[in-house]
């Protein structure tokens, strides 16, 4: 079996444990996730990587695209005056970006070079106006970017999207819950929204939020 069938076969492992648990425990943010991605999608990513960059598109996150196109975030009336919870938001990092908005903030504009230091491709926003910042994936692993200081990309906290999302299905099964960092997960109307509880986020909704341990 190659390495690139091991690297889907893994993603999809851990794609299906963490929606599996979605759909048990927070039914409102398992009912945003979008179809997998078209597959002609997929190859224009990838096509334009190649054209503009001179990498491909690195194959667990074609992947996981495969599995998911992205999310969109669901009507909660409770949430409509205050607007905090976004149901989509249910992985630690943010949402996650479908094949047109992930390569938004990476290809350089028309007469511009590229500046970012690494051949990776954003993948993960909480910043989804921009976005300006989030998590990338590249051979090296998963790490944080921001625009326009941190492109550097070379201290990945995970080897892989799997590993990632391993560590995040662990800490909703096993715990502990500060696992990935202060943003423990909870849940409010039916959502998984990871939040600080020494320093909130969320405002008026920390009343509703429970944490999952």
């Amino acid at each position: 079996m190659s390495e690139r069938h091991d690297e889907a076969e893994r993603v999809t492992a851990a794609w299906q444990a963490l929606t599996g648990w979605l759909a048990e425990h927070a039914p409102v943010s398992h009912a945003s996730l979008l179809p997998p991605a078209a597959d002609e999608e997929i190859t224009a990513a990838d096509s334009q990587l190649r054209q503009h960059l001179g990498f491909g598109l690195p194959v667990e996150l074609a992947a996981l695209w495969r599995l998911c196109g992205g999310v969109e975030h669901q009507y909660i009336e409770a949430n409509e005056e205050e607007g905090e919870v976004g149901s989509g938001a249910f992985l630690p990092g943010g949402i996650l970006l479908g094949p047109v908005d992930a390569l938004r903030p990476r290809l350089p504009e028309i007469g511009r070079r590229d500046v970012w230091g690494s051949a990776v491709v954003p993948w993960l926003t909480g910043d989804e106006a921009g976005p300006e910042s989030g998590h990338y994936v590249g051979a090296d692993g998963v790490g944080y970017w921001s625009l326009p200081d941190d492109l550097a990309c070379d201290k990945p906290g995970y080897p892989s999207i799997a590993a990632y999302l391993e560590a995040v299905h662990r800490t909703l099964t096993e715990g502990p819950a500060d696992t990935m960092g202060p943003d423990a997960p909870g849940l409010v109307w039916g959502c998984l929204i990871w939040d600080d509880p020494e320093a909130p986020v969320l405002d008026d909704e920390l009343e509703h939020w429970r944490p999952v341990h």
